[in-house]
């Protein structure tokens, strides 16, 4: 047994730590195998989503492999940022341990350590990794220069504490810019830059969250967003996406009591579809009603092929809406950067969170950013990365078309940096099998398992694949690869019975 039923961790946090202590210390010896998920449930009295999770972080970190046909086994060998982690050898003496003491935001943090942002992976010939996007040369040359102009620039006054809240002239840069793009109503003092949307997430759990307090997801939705609002105490509502999104009009009583809707609708992650007005005006409709905030993560809007622009919710109800958006998906992750546009009635309140959380975001890269933005290149920039992926999103699509063709239903294609796909001939129980062979051949695929909070249902396996960092030819060759995989895969057809002859 592995989950030991303490009340100081969830039951997914001990399976986990119990697979992985057991094969640090030996007792899972290197190529033992290991139980079905199924059959881990139920002797470990858990849910069966929960054994998922945890195999997959497994399998994300290195300890387990999978081999088609036969199940899941322990690593052969262990990489090397995993073997570090074992114990230290017989007769080495070790402080006895004590389970430390948390407050009750600490325990409700430790399950979400499981969650590996960019997890030390071995390389493969083609990586459909979701989130990363290509930086074009062109504007990287015209960074560097209002990065140089800024440091040369810079005055001692501004090497002090700047505003919390970002620093007006770029505040004043995304106001405008969201006002004429994404029909965003809001004035520069409603802007509030923060390190990406996970600290947007962060602040607007502490702002609008007690423990308790119920907030209606995506169901998939982002993981990032479902974490924060679970370290913020707040129990989930999961809401299921549909052709158009999330519907309010159909969960009924599940609605009671919701704080705070969490939605991406003009890019739902991970499926891409796209929230139509009769679905915004209802959600905004019932916020109105039961005096609920609507958070509107509109963290990829600018990348839309072929199809027109959708105006953001916020613009339909700047009163209830707290919009938020970042540069990391259309400038590059390392810069952390991003930005909320919140309520009047609610500036006060997240200004001081802020404040309190980091007195500030760093002001050279602020000043670069807001000189980048105002004179243009941020936009030029836009149209350029915009170009380049539409370019690698219909080479993907083709590719699809032409290696797999109707046995795959492809998600979301018309807009953001991913897509998501349907393996109609894959049934769901051999995802896992299916990915873990893609990568013996050299491209790596992503299940969406942790995207839902309760078991799918669906009968197909499901893959998300970002585009946007790799090159066509590499994308011909991921998917030419995959292609020959999935051949192995799918459900053999049946034979018809041929007819008895007559007498």
């Amino acid at each position: 047994m592995y989950v030991r039923r303490s009340r100081a961790e969830l039951p997914g946090v001990q399976l986990y730590r119990g697979i992985r202590d057991a094969i640090l210390d030996g007792t899972l010896a290197p190529q033992s195998r290991l139980p079905s998920t199924r059959d881990l449930a139920r002797s470990e009295g858990i849910a069966r989503n929960t054994a998922l999770r945890v195999y997959e972080q497994l399998f994300e970190d290195g300890f387990l492999v999978r081999h088609r046909g036969a199940g899941n086994f322990v690593a052969p060998q262990l990489p090397e940022h995993v073997a570090m982690q074992r114990p230290p050898a017989a007769g080495v003496a070790t402080p006895p341990e004590s389970p430390p003491r948390l407050s009750r935001r600490g325990t409700r943090l430790a399950p979400l350590a499981l969650v590996s942002w960019a997890p030390v992976r071995p390389r493969v010939a083609v990586d459909f990794r979701y989130g990363p996007t290509a930086f074009a040369d062109e504007s990287l040359q015209v960074w560097r220069q209002y990065l140089a102009r800024a440091v040369r620039e810079t005055t001692a006054e501004q090497l002090d504490y700047g505003a919390p809240a970002g620093m007006p002239e770029l505040r004043a840069a995304i106001a405008e810019y969201l006002t004429r793009a994404r029909a965003v109503a809001c004035q520069p003092e409603q802007i509030i830059v923060v390190h990406g949307s996970q600290q947007a997430l962060a602040l607007a759990g502490e702002v609008l969250l007690d423990p308790g307090d119920r907030v209606l997801i995506e169901e998939p939705g982002y993981p990032g967003a479902t974490l924060s609002f679970l370290a913020a105490g707040a129990t989930l509502v999961p809401g299921p996406v549909g052709p158009g999104g999330l519907d309010v009009r159909k969960l009924g009583k599940s609605l009671r009591r919701v704080r705070l809707a969490y939605v991406t609708p003009s890019h739902q992650f991970p499926t891409g579809v796209i929230m139509p007005l009769a679905e915004r005006q209802a959600l905004l409709a019932w916020a109105e009603s039961t005096g609920a905030w609507i958070f509107e993560d509109d963290y990829d809007s600018e990348f839309r092929f072929g199809v027109p622009p959708v105006e953001s919710l916020q613009g339909l109800d700047p009163a209830r809406v707290v919009y938020a958006g970042t540069f990391s998906k259309v400038m590059f992750p390392s810069l952390r950067v991003g930005y909320l546009a919140v309520p009047p009635a609610l500036v006060a309140p997240f200004h001081a969170a802020k404040a309190l959380a980091d007195t500030g975001t760093g002001g050279l890269e602020q000043r670069t950013l807001a000189g980048f933005v105002r004179d243009g290149h941020f936009e030029r920039h836009v149209r350029r990365v915009r170009a380049r992926n539409s370019e690698r999103r219909d080479t993907l699509v083709e590719a699809l078309r032409e290696e797999v063709g109707a046995r795959v239903e492809v998600l979301g294609a018309n807009a953001g940096l991913h897509v998501m796909l349907r393996l109609r001939n894959v049934p769901l129980e051999r995802e896992g099998e299916l990915i873990a062979a893609a990568e013996r051949a050299g491209v790596r695929i992503y299940s969406p398992v942790l995207f839902y909070q309760a078991p799918r249902h669906r009968p197909e396996a499901e893959l998300v694949l970002g585009y946007a960092a790799l090159r066509p030819d590499q994308i011909r060759e991921g998917i030419g690869l995959l292609a020959r995989v999935l051949r192995t895969f799918e459900r053999p057809a049946r034979t018809p019975r041929r007819a008895r002859p007559p007498g």
